[in-house]
């Protein structure tokens, strides 16, 4: 039996229609530079929202690049030019890794498959370009949590001289109503894709989950925008698992009549059951369905995760939202 699986990932985050945004100055910097690695799907704006906000930093903008290896080989070109900050804008999030590629139309960037190309010498190594104050600033959402990637990433960068690595465990806002960047921590709550109990009772859940945490959990996920400062918000996002089961005849295919078959067929096989592990999001969380078409089986999941974001406020001020200094151990992981 082969089988092949494939997971796709929307996510979605920023403001449908961008409104006028306040900026901060970013920290000084001698020479930086900004690769914007992804582009907008749909209604999605985040990439459009951060493009904007860095350019109105003054700062030069790469947005035609989308993996690592080309920003590499576009850093390399000039051996003279010497960076101090090097912005990355890609999404990320815990469940599959970065968006941002290995090499153009590659694999995307998880922990195992950059030390698999770094092991296999596929990508460009850094030239000169790098300083002893150099910081390559990643704005990928919740990166900062997956400090194993982080080091192998340290390691992409590093030639004679070590960067500075930089990225947050919180979620990167671009085209905030009252800002132009801010943090925000998340919460996660899940369901099977079009089969939700409903805002009451997904509410109940997210307080079981966070018992602590003081959060309006009905009136969070009821919102869907900022709509007065610093207020707490809902998106959601669905993440569908694809798999095709090719057997040597018809007579092999177990007959999976029901939801519940499908999920014990997966869990039996350790190789789905990782996956799934990997994703650390509970089984029953999916939808499932199953469809035979000649001697192949397909078994396709889907989850809805419901993300709550709470904006990281000023300590002492309410009404500003925390200025992300990209030297602030308290949001931002640096290696």
């Amino acid at each position: 039996m082969k089988y092949q699986l494939i997971i796709f990932l929307l996510l979605i985050i920023g403001c449908k229609k961008p409104l006028p945004i306040v900026i901060k100055t970013l920290e000084s910097a001698t020479e930086s530079i900004v690769f914007i690695a992804g582009y907008d799907e749909g209604e999605n704006s985040y990439y459009k929202n951060a493009k904007n906000y860095f350019e109105a930093q003054k700062i030069k903008v790469i947005d035609n690049l989308f993996s690592i290896d080309e920003i590499i080989n576009y850093l390399n070109k000039d051996a003279t030019k010497m960076y101090d900050d090097i912005h990355i804008v890609s999404h990320s999030n815990s469940w599959l890794g970065m968006s941002l590629k290995i090499k153009k139309n590659g694999e995307r960037i998880t922990f195992k498959s950059l030390t698999k190309a770094k092991d296999k010498k596929t990508l460009n190594t850094v030239s000169k370009v790098i300083n002893s104050k150099s910081r390559i600033i990643f704005h990928s959402c919740g990166l900062g949590e997956n400090k194993e990637l982080l080091q192998a990433l340290k390691q992409v960068f590093t030639n004679e001289i070590a960067p500075k690595i930089i990225a947050s465990s919180f979620f990167n806002v671009f085209g905030g109503r009252y800002a132009g960047h801010y943090l925000a921590k998340p919460y996660y709550g899940h369901y099977p894709t079009a089969e939700s109990p409903g805002p009451i009772a997904l509410s109940k859940e997210f307080k079981t989950a966070y018992p602590k945490t003081k959060i309006n959990w009905l009136k969070a996920l009821k919102t869907r925008k900022e709509t007065t400062l610093g207020e707490v918000y809902s998106y959601k996002f669905n993440i569908p698992i694809d798999w095709e089961f090719t057997f040597d005849t018809v007579s092999e295919i177990p007959k999976l009549k029901d939801r519940e078959a499908i999920m014990d067929w997966v869990s039996e096989s350790p190789e789905m059951a990782e996956i799934i592990y990997n994703l650390k999001i509970p089984i029953e969380k999916y939808r499932w369905r199953s469809k035979i078409k000649g001697n192949t089986l397909y078994i396709k999941g889907k989850t809805t995760v419901l993300c709550v974001l709470e904006p990281i406020l000023e300590e002492n001020d309410a009404t500003e939202y925390k200025t992300t200094m990209f030297n602030d151990k308290s949001l931002y992981q640096i290696l």
